[in-house]
């Protein structure tokens, strides 16, 4: 695939710049600012919604950018998720995992195994979740204000609340909250080489996870306490190893606590910086529902794409995308597409349709969406009720999004109220 620029469609060179230096030119990944729509991200939607782009790796890319095209993508079984990881494809950074963990998320054929993750992942599960996580809201809430302001509300709230509910889902100490999100910040980063760190971190945090699923006594809570009712499943077809229910339990407490923590960051920092949204959430505390739809949609903490493989010629818009060749999907283009979203740098918790694509489509679709629609809800309506005049505590353009990671985020959120 011959690589062009994005916006000029000149040939590009390795770093995407136009071989006769002509300017200007998207570069990819798209800035890391949580906080400002991309500019170059409605430049490639309205010029070329399916370019030719290079990724960290070097590596050939389609770069999806307009709704229609990024949801025809995200449905269409021919697109992978899972031989992303394959040896030999393009991709979009260097594994920080192994790839076999990739197959085998993907590969899981045990019923009982499928079932025990949904169950977990079901808010109607644990009948005492709801009030479980609006006393913990509260108690972070109650430690900020016990400290005083200006206070830090990634270490102070975001993190704990969203690592502590994923402790919980496991069925692990909630105490172990930190060492697991520490364990995060190197498994994500976004490199262009592996590096040294990347395995042995994985197999650290594996490890602990075997460790968990073995106690004595062994867990009888979450989705370890699933875990070990399946392992005395007489159904053969369920019988599975202690490594892959270990993978399975890392890799959900992964995914779930970055992504859940870092919605609430950027969406805090939305509500700060537009307190009229705050003050309207708290004189109708019933739009909450609606408001975390919307404030999902316009939510940049994504990063830079959803990567799928191509495993068969499929026409996407205007090009052949031949088997083999890696798309990603730029979610903020799809949901800042004004074709689906009038207005939709405007934060309008009116909207009467809202189809974003921030929990995926089709059969990658987010199986915690519902969870983690409650998970935001409890966290804002607890935050805008208890700290009225939340405000940031520095000017937004002093905020530092994390460098290099698969999620915008800013490494603080110091806040007033």
């Amino acid at each position: 695939m011959t690589v062009t620029d994005p916006v000029t469609t000149e040939p590009a060179t390795s770093n995407g710049a136009p071989q006769d230096g002509t300017c200007p030119y998207v570069e990819f990944p798209l800035p890391r600012r949580g906080d400002v729509f991309p500019a170059e991200a409605a430049v490639l939607r309205e010029e070329r919604p399916i370019a030719e782009v290079r990724t960290l790796t070097g590596d050939p890319a389609w770069l999806i950018s307009n709704y229609a095209l990024a949801k025809q993508v995200l449905e269409d079984e021919r697109f992978s998720l899972k031989d992303t990881a394959n040896p030999g494809v393009p991709r979009q950074y260097a594994l920080t995992i192994p790839p076999e963990v990739v197959n085998n998320m993907g590969n899981i054929n045990s019923a009982g195994l499928r079932n025990a993750v949904m169950k977990t992942l079901s808010p109607r599960a644990d009948r005492e979740l709801d009030g479980w996580l609006r006393a913990e809201a509260h108690r972070l809430i109650d430690d900020l204000v016990a400290q005083g302001a200006p206070g830090e509300l990634r270490d102070g709230f975001t993190e704990p609340y969203s690592a502590a509910l994923h402790c919980r889902l496991l069925g692990i100490p909630t105490d172990d909250w930190r060492r697991l999100m520490a364990g995060i910040d190197v498994a994500f980063i976004t490199s262009p080489k592996p590096f040294a760190g990347a395995t042995p971190n994985w197999y650290k945090d594996l490890g602990y996870m075997v460790g968990r699923l073995n106690a004595d006594p062994e867990p009888t809570e979450g989705l370890l306490g699933r875990f070990a009712e399946l392992r005395r499943s007489p159904d053969v077809s369920d019988r599975v190893s202690d490594e892959l229910l270990a993978t399975v339990a890392l890799s959900l407490f992964g995914a779930g606590a970055v992504s859940t923590s870092s919605f609430l960051l950027n969406a805090i920092v939305y509500l700060c910086e537009q307190p009229a949204l705050a003050d309207r959430l708290r004189a109708e505390p019933a739009l909450v529902g609606a408001a975390v739809d919307e404030l999902l949609r316009v939510n940049l903490s994504i990063g830079d794409a959803l990567p799928r493989l191509a495993l068969d010629d499929v026409q996407v818009g205007d090009v052949l995308v031949r088997a083999g060749e890696l798309v990603l999907v730029l979610v903020e283009g799809a949901n800042y597409d004004p074709a689906v979203f009038p207005d939709p740098e405007r934060i309008d918790f009116d909207r009467t349709s809202n189809p974003h694509l921030a929990f995926g489509a089709g059969r990658h679709f987010c199986p915690a969406s519902a969870l983690g629609r409650v998970h935001a809800e409890i966290a804002i309506t607890a935050l805008v009720e208890r700290l009225p005049a939340l405000r940031l505590a520095l000017p937004v353009e002093q905020l530092a999004w994390r460098p290099g990671f698969i999620k915008r985020l800013p490494e603080r959120l110091p806040v007033v109220w």
